[in-house]
């Protein structure tokens, strides 16, 4: 529907998002390292299955083969948002995070946005694996997380204008509220209508609840919703002035300077 291509919204809390450019060097690494770029096939459906969440695994009675079972079921809930199946599913997401995970990352600091972000990928698994319980293809990208992000961003700025690509070719600047608005009401009407795509639309919609819920209480004390604005009341202030018919400096001294 529309990519976000950049917001103008400057950071309050902390001078650099520091947690946000750290989540993306890493997909972008494990990318690299796991991904059909520069690793043989095999190896790369090993890596799917093994870091993958695999609802057939949670809540069925599949089993991985011993060399393939690297890591704890349990753990794929957060290593699986790790994986992209190619660049264009790493670049979007990567994209999202990067203009919207700034502020989420500013309202919460820095060790509550990385734990909010993990909340919200882990989520994205559990309501992926409650919509498709018996499922054996494994889920993977950061899409569970970063929709936890947007969602944490409409309701903290939806009034910041954000320049966004319509239909992949048409650049508009437009108040958040209203891409992400739509955004979010096609993932529940996707998986509504489809939810056994390609697309794991579950892992949108948990990602979306979580962030909403978790921006509630997580965020900065003091940090409004809706973009209202912290009216900070001005300290009292005394003005150098003097009396009528007074001019300062003359006669005694007082607290407008000497007087007559």
């Amino acid at each position: 529907m529309f990519i976000p291509l950049h917001d103008r919204n400057n950071l309050k809390h902390i001078r650099l998002q520091v947690v946000t450019i750290g989540l993306i060097a890493a997909n972008v690494v494990i990318f690299f390292l796991t991904g059909p770029l520069f690793v043989e096939a095999a190896t790369v459906n090993a890596d799917l299955l093994s870091f993958g969440y695999i609802p057939a695994l949670i809540f069925g009675d599949a089993t991985l083969a011993p060399g393939i079972a690297v890591v704890p079921e349990s753990a794929t809930h957060i290593t699986y948002a790790f994986l992209h199946a190619d660049l264009y599913h790493l670049g979007t997401n990567m994209l999202f995070l990067w203009v919207f995970g700034d502020n989420v990352e500013d309202a919460l600091g820095h060790v509550r946005f990385l734990i909010f972000y993990l909340a919200c990928a882990a989520a994205g698994a559990l309501v992926h694996g409650l919509v498709v319980p018996f499922s054996q293809a494994p889920l993977i990208g950061a899409s569970g997380a970063v929709s936890g992000v947007v969602a944490a961003y409409f309701l903290l700025h939806p009034k910041v204008r954000v320049w966004v690509l319509v239909l992949f070719r048409i650049p508009l600047p437009l108040p958040a509220f209203i891409p992400l608005a739509l955004w979010i009401a096609q993932q529940f009407y996707m998986l509504a209508v489809d939810p056994s795509a390609d697309v794991s639309w579950g892992a949108h919609v948990g990602g979306i609840i979580t962030g909403l819920l978790l921006v509630l209480v997580m965020r900065r004390k003091g940090v409004p919703l809706f973009d209202r604005v912290v009216v900070v009341p001005k300290a009292v202030r005394l003005v150098e002035t003097a009396p009528p018919g007074v001019a300062p400096g003359q006669g005694q001294a007082g607290p407008w300077g000497p007087l007559p």
